[in-house]
């Protein structure tokens, strides 16, 4: 821990709602990031709640960003949306050689990160997106299920929860992916699908659920991960909002107008505030995969996590150390690829299940 105290390393987005718990958790561990942010005003106060340094850069200025990011060796992007957010990020981080962390659920910004690490090698720095829910557990269970049916082909990942609600950050990256609402991998390819496009129940280890496809990150992140070519990613949902989703289908292009997202992010702004302290340290994750090869052989597995803002708090503060520690080499990781399939093991309330084993 003495080599991460004596580095700098940036939370930027230190302000929004997973900023400020990765902040605690950071302080927690008796870390002193630099927090970071677009408004000078909201990033000083709370720099000043934490003892911490602070600085101000705004995304859109690529050479005060780059200013900003001179004597920094790591930075943890909290800003979403990351479609919007990341590229600045990645870029400024390329230019000053250091190594660059997000909290990404976006199958495009886990495309277009995954594909720099070419650059990230010549810059001498590690690319990682999705260093939190989004898609560390997902991504190890992905990993381990590979490992265990080397020849799989098929790779079927999901998710619910006991309780909990969603962040402004989250809703607002899930609505400037609208009008797009489902993709899977099919042979190597992702493809669009519809809003729940298939739905099934699952047998996760809190009992049987219902669940439909979603485009979660793994949809990119577990091929790069695994190489396994036909993958789907699953959450918990009654069948009845499954019904509703799929009513919703012929509305959908008209979240894809400018004046309609604009709307809805108001909305979000007035409405949302995200899981209560309560509900972050109550609530329980339940995660479920599994895997098939040509000969119908299949293998599955389950983790449970505590809640999904919390659990990305200590999973992105913890990957940021390893970073910081020389763990990763240069280039462009999935969090599996990076600290191996038993990284999620040893985080803070994460239970796994053993794998289980069914043959044609």
């Amino acid at each position: 821990m003495l080599l991460v105290a004596v580095l700098n390393w940036m939370i930027y987005g230190a302000t929004g709602y997973t900023g400020r718990l990765t902040v605690e958790e950071a302080r927690r561990r008796g870390m002193t990031p630099i927090l970071a942010g677009r408004s000078p005003e909201r990033v000083e106060a709370m720099a000043g709640e934490h003892d911490l340094p602070w600085r101000s850069a705004d995304l859109a200025d690529r050479r005060g960003l780059e200013r900003t990011l001179q004597d920094v060796d790591c930075v943890l992007h909290c800003a979403g949306p990351f479609v919007r957010t990341s590229a600045p990020m990645v870029a400024a981080c390329l230019a000053t050689g250091a190594h660059y962390l997000d909290i990404t659920g976006e199958i495009a910004v886990f495309e277009s990160v995954l594909a720099r690490h070419r650059e990230a090698e010549n810059a001498g720095i590690a690319l990682m997106p999705g260093v939190g829910f989004d898609v560390v557990p997902t991504d190890c269970l992905a990993a381990r299920l590979s490992q265990a049916l080397p020849d799989a082909t098929h790779l079927e990942l999901a998710f619910t929860a006991s309780g909990g609600s969603a962040s402004r950050g989250t809703l607002k990256t899930m609505i400037a992916a609208l009008p797009d609402a489902g993709a899977i991998r099919k042979d190597g390819r992702i493809r669009p699908v519809p809003l729940a496009w298939d739905a099934k129940e699952i047998e996760f280890s809190c009992g049987p659920r219902w669940a439909m496809t979603i485009p979660w990150g793994d949809v990119s992140t577990a091929f790069h991960s695994t190489g396994i070519p036909n993958i789907r990613v699953y959450t918990g949902q009654s069948p009845a909002a499954i019904r509703r989703a799929r009513r919703l289908r012929a509305f959908l292009p008209l979240a894809g107008l400018r004046a309609v997202k604009r709307f809805l992010e108001w909305r979000i702004d007035k409405t949302v505030t995200g899981p209560d302290s309560e509900t972050r340290n109550s609530a329980r994750t339940f995660l479920w995969g599994e895997v098939a090869n040509p000969s119908g052989e299949r293998v599955s597995s389950t983790l449970e996590t505590p809640e999904g803002y919390a659990f990305t708090a200590v999973s992105s503060v913890e990957c940021a150390r390893r970073v910081l520690e020389g763990d990763v080499p240069p280039g462009a990781w999935t969090p599996s690829q990076a600290f191996g399939s038993d990284f999620v093991d040893n985080l803070e309330g994460v239970t796994v299940g053993g794998l289980e084993t069914r043959r044609a």
